[in-house]
């Protein structure tokens, strides 16, 4: 895992943020993470191509995962619970959430996360928020 800082994303790191947000969203998503000091991006390279990122909000001992994507080809491999694993060994989070849809709820769930329906959020698209606490 490395962290990513660069002022300009590669095109590798906008196209996997693009899956966890929409296209229009990428370089405002970006920004935010270079200029905000309690937000970091992180990519998990596979032979020198970056092939996944986590972003997260770390609020005390709470991390908020805003951002996770793999490529598509990489998926069903396992590097998204490597690098939620990889928050728990980095931080010392008492808990780490993330809002979702019904797509991942079973990765997350998977993973030990704790599932609650926060219900439509928007017209039609049933959210829910995932909790894990890794200690």
């Amino acid at each position: 895992m490395v962290e990513i800082s660069s002022t300009v994303p590669e095109p590798s790191v906008r196209e996997l943020l693009s899956y966890a947000t929409s296209i229009k969203k990428v370089d405002k998503a970006y920004k935010s993470y270079i200029q905000s000091a309690n937000q970091q991006l992180f990519g998990y390279v596979k032979e020198q191509q970056t092939v996944g990122c986590i972003g997260i909000e770390i609020n005390a001992q709470h991390g908020v995962i805003k951002h996770i994507a793999v490529s598509p080809e990489e998926r069903g491999k396992g590097i998204g619970g490597q690098m939620i694993a990889f928050l728990s060994e980095q931080y010392s989070f008492a808990t780490v959430s993330a809002e979702t849809d019904k797509d991942a709820v079973a990765f997350y769930r998977s993973l030990g996360f704790v599932i609650t329906s926060l219900g439509e959020k928007y017209e039609g698209v049933e959210r829910f928020l995932c909790v894990l606490s890794p200690n």
